[in-house]
């Protein structure tokens, strides 16, 4: 073999060599172009979900005005009602001006403790451009789209908290009340049960032990409805409770505070998701069918208590759905939502038809009845609604028991930390204010006594 021969031979072999090692090569160099591309990947904030969460945003807002205050309002007596209305505007607009001012940095604002955070107080830092995570890794949205949607659940926790203390509270001490409460009871919890923080000692006591809570059933209900039964001791009973009729005088008005807040909850419900995915599909149809078996559920009860199924029944029924699935709602398959929809009606309503009068308190539209008890049992039978042989999305590593425990305990700190805490808030909304109207104005009514107007003048 000559030179030329061998030379040719020779660049063949190494050809062929190169050629069977290109693969291999690729390989290693599409991983390392990966490896690069993690480590400077950008988050991208999606007009998508930015969209969705600024119209859940709104959703929640109807659910306050005007979607409570009818709803509150067509239960009290006609001389009532503006009272009422005034009253929820009136703590949900100061719940706004406190989210911004120090409310949204105790809740959300950065690392400090399991109990609140520190940081961000007057939004410090927060601009057009800064955002928040969702929960799809590389996905965000702008932070001042968060800000507002939380703002709106603290908004209306603390008007629902007004439920069980109408026809006699004094507006002054309903926003001392507000103020207190808010600061003590509602920020820490909000902290507790949704902040994640960098390490296990910042981040919230609830979340930490890995309970589940979608949209608000410890945060918003429990919360609510405890803080309700314990202003209802403190404040003391309508002057005639239980000898006198106080019938509503609009179930009309409460129909149609029911339906925008049942429209409002896909705001809440789904809007919970922070993203336009399947989850906040999920928490869609969740909601439907849930509210549905309240509604149908707390009738049956009735008919079965011996009275006839009622409108008032209806609405109270959907209200006790919407609460039992709010912490289920991205946790539970449609038949779980059903399941849970028709134990809260039919707890709820054997609650407030049989139990509560022969306490005797005055709880005057069921905030506990319905929102305490339901958040309750929606919060606990979530570890439940999660299996998959009702639904749920609980993976192959699910252990119910432990989640049993971990929903059990959540409940019972959101009880306990908000029973304490509004009870302060409440003592000392009396002490500065006097806490009700005097007897006369409450029998005139509030809206002459308290604001100088009547809901109707005909």
């Amino acid at each position: 073999m000559n030179f030329m021969t061998k030379t040719a031979a020779t660049a063949g072999a190494a050809g062929l060599a190169l050629f069977a090692a290109m693969p291999v090569w690729a390989q290693e160099a599409a991983e390392a172009v990966t490896e690069v591309a993690e480590e400077t990947v950008t988050a991208v904030v999606d007009k998508g979900d930015t969209a969705w969460m600024i119209v859940a945003t709104i959703l929640v807002m109807a659910m306050i005005v005007p979607g409570l205050a009818l709803f509150y309002g067509g239960l009290v007596r006609t001389k009532n009602m503006a009272s009422v209305l005034t009253q929820i505007i009136a703590v949900a607009s100061l719940a706004m001006i406190l989210w911004v001012i120090y409310g949204f940095g105790l809740s959300f604002g950065g690392d400090a403790n399991r109990f609140v955070s520190t940081g961000k107080f007057f939004l410090a830092g927060v601009t057009q451009d800064t955002t928040a995570a969702t929960f799809s890794e590389g996905f965000e949205i702008p932070e001042f789209v968060f800000i507002a949607f939380q703002m709106t659940f603290s908004a209306i926790t603390v008007a629902l908290v007004l439920g069980g203390l109408v026809e006699r509270m004094k507006f002054s001490a309903v926003m001392v009340f507000a103020v207190i409460w808010l600061t003590i009871v509602y920020y820490p919890i909000a902290h507790m049960v949704w902040y994640e923080g960098a390490d296990e000692a910042t981040t919230g006591l609830i979340f930490g032990w890995g309970a589940l809570d979608f949209a608000g059933g410890t945060v918003v209900h429990i919360n609510a409805g405890i803080a309700a039964l314990v202003g209802c001791f403190i404040i003391g009973k309508r002057t005639g409770y239980q000898k006198e009729i106080m019938a509503p005088h609009s179930l009309t008005m409460t129909l149609i505070g029911t339906g925008l807040l049942w429209v409002g909850w896909f705001g809440f419900n789904a809007g919970s998701a922070l993203e336009a995915n399947g989850s906040a599909g999920l928490a869609l149809i969740n909601t439907f069918t849930a509210t549905a078996a309240g509604v149908l559920f707390w009738m049956l009860t009735e008919r079965a208590l011996g009275h006839k199924g009622s409108l008032l029944g209806a609405c109270s029924g959907a209200i006790a759905g919407l609460v039992a699935v709010t912490p289920a709602a991205g946790n539970a398959g449609p038949f779980g939502a059903i399941l849970l929809g028709a134990i809260a009606g039919i707890v709820c309503c054997w609650f407030v038809m049989k139990i509560k009068p022969k306490l005797g308190f005055d709880d005057s539209l069921d905030v506990f009845g319905i929102h305490g008890l339901g958040g309750i049992i929606g919060s606990v039978l979530t570890a439940f609604t999660m299996l998959t042989a009702l639904g749920g999305p609980a993976g192959d590593d699910y252990v119910l028991g432990t989640q049993l425990w971990i929903q059990v305990k959540s409940v019972l700190v959101a009880i306990l930390w908000s029973g304490v805490g509004s009870a302060i808030a409440f003592y000392i909304a009396r002490l500065v204010t006097g806490g009700r109207v005097a007897e006369e104005v409450e029998r005139e009514g509030l809206d002459l006594g308290e604001h100088g107007e009547r809901a109707y003048n005909y």
